[in-house]
């Protein structure tokens, strides 16, 4: 292991002092310990004024005389948080924090040096700087890596039911991707993203956005190089309810609560057939190879009915036309097929999943007599048993995907 790289710990901080101080303990216990941490603290300047925000203003400064009290000189604050420093105009939230850390960053590194993107509630364990590097070095050609995660559940019922909802609905949308073997299959969490500093600069850093900034990220990165999506050790984010974004897994479990969980569906898995065949086509477009019902079936994924002429003139060989299909349909896209679609399968959101499993799964479907399934009503223990088989499903496909340099 190559202990003269420097890991550089970008985290953006709004209303944490709760939780920071658990952060930076994890940190001091790493294995590794050639590390520095970058802390943005911020929210809106014009948030001094507001008597429904104040709060958050004043948890920020206890966050910021936390920090300072450690006088450290391998911590780096970042106050966009006190009067006068906090954000002004349109330009502000996780988004703008993570970019101007992650910034910061990549002006005092070296470029292989390693950027661990965390967020202020995720617990790591102490190996988890050292399993990074170890990644890095045995896949030297991948450009990132989108961390496994796992949320731990807690003493409260109602919680365990959302999390459990809503991972199972990230890793049935990330798993169906893993089937067809598309290439954005990743999971995008703010908390469990690595990459060095060279590919930071390289695809020109990360680009600002109010909340879903890691989503527009990892397509980033992987539209130009090869991202990881297995690493021994896993990230363990909070399961909590947060509206300090705009949509994530904190606002998710607050709908989620109040029994809305229209933009977090089950997505159908003959969608994700439909997504597999799209890109199986790519190859005979190039060669003008299509007949009529393949043609129809192209004009459904595009408000240019004709799209695929379009990219046939500017690209001339196949493997770029097929690399500018990918990148045509990428992870933005899939993700608005599958909301424009998932309404004309007209099927609940246990059917889908129950569904997916009995396609797929079946003894599992069997011995868990899914029939019954309901998201409101089935066991916390089961559902919980449901999340952990499809954990392990993932894992194997994360796996396979490994390629050893």
């Amino acid at each position: 292991m190559n202990s003269d790289i420097n890991i550089f710990v970008a985290i953006p901080v709004m209303n944490e002092s709760k939780n920071i101080s658990n952060l930076i303990k994890n940190i001091f216990n790493q294995t590794y310990k050639n590390y520095q941490i970058v802390l943005c603290i911020n929210q809106p300047d014009s948030w001094w004024n507001d008597k429904d925000k104040i709060e958050i203003c004043t948890d920020n400064q206890i966050t910021i005389k936390y920090i300072n009290s450690l006088n450290n000189k391998d911590i780096h604050l970042i106050d966009k948080s006190s009067k006068g420093k906090g954000w002004t105009g349109k330009n502000f939230g996780v988004g703008w924090a993570r970019k101007i850390t992650m910034d910061y960053i990549a002006e005092i590194a070296s470029d292989y040096d390693i950027i661990i993107s965390i967020d202020a509630d995720t617990q790591i364990e102490s190996n988890y700087f050292e399993s990074i590097i170890s990644s890095f070095n045995t896949h030297k050609k991948s450009i990132a890596i989108s961390i496994p995660y796992y949320h731990k559940l807690t003493d409260d019922n109602k919680l365990n039911r959302s999390i459990l909802r809503y991972e199972i609905y990230m890793r049935n949308y990330s798993l169906n991707l893993w089937r067809i073997n598309n290439p954005y299959h990743f999971t995008a969490l703010g908390s469990a993203i690595s990459l060095p500093v060279w590919a930071y600069k390289k695809i020109g850093g990360l680009s600002p956005v109010k909340s879903g900034e890691d989503f527009y990220f990892l397509q980033k990165l992987s539209k130009t190089g090869f991202v990881l999506n297995w690493n021994p050790v896993k990230v363990y984010p909070e399961a909590r309810y947060s509206d300090r974004v705009f949509f994530g897994t904190g606002p998710a479990l607050i709908k989620g609560s109040k029994g809305d969980w229209k933009s977090y569906p089950i997505y159908h898995y003959s969608l994700f057939d439909k997504i597999g065949e799209l890109f199986g086509l790519f190859g005979k477009i190039y060669y003008d190879n299509l007949n009529n019902k393949d043609i129809e079936f192209l004009k459904n994924f595009s408000i240019d009915k004709d799209w695929w002429l379009n990219l046939k003139t500017n690209f001339k060989t196949e493997t770029h036309f097929v690399k500018a299909c990918y990148e045509k349909f990428d992870a933005l896209k899939i993700l608005q097929f599958l909301k424009e679609n998932q309404n004309y399968i007209n099927k609940t959101d246990e059917e889908c999943l129950i569904e997916y499993f009995e396609k797929f799964h079946n003894n599992y479907y069997t011995n868990l007599n899914l029939k019954k399934f309901n998201f409101d009503s089935t066991s916390i223990e089961q559902l919980d048993e449901i999340r952990n088989f499809l954990v392990k499903k993932e894992e194997e496909y994360q796996k396979k995907n490994i390629i050893i340099q």
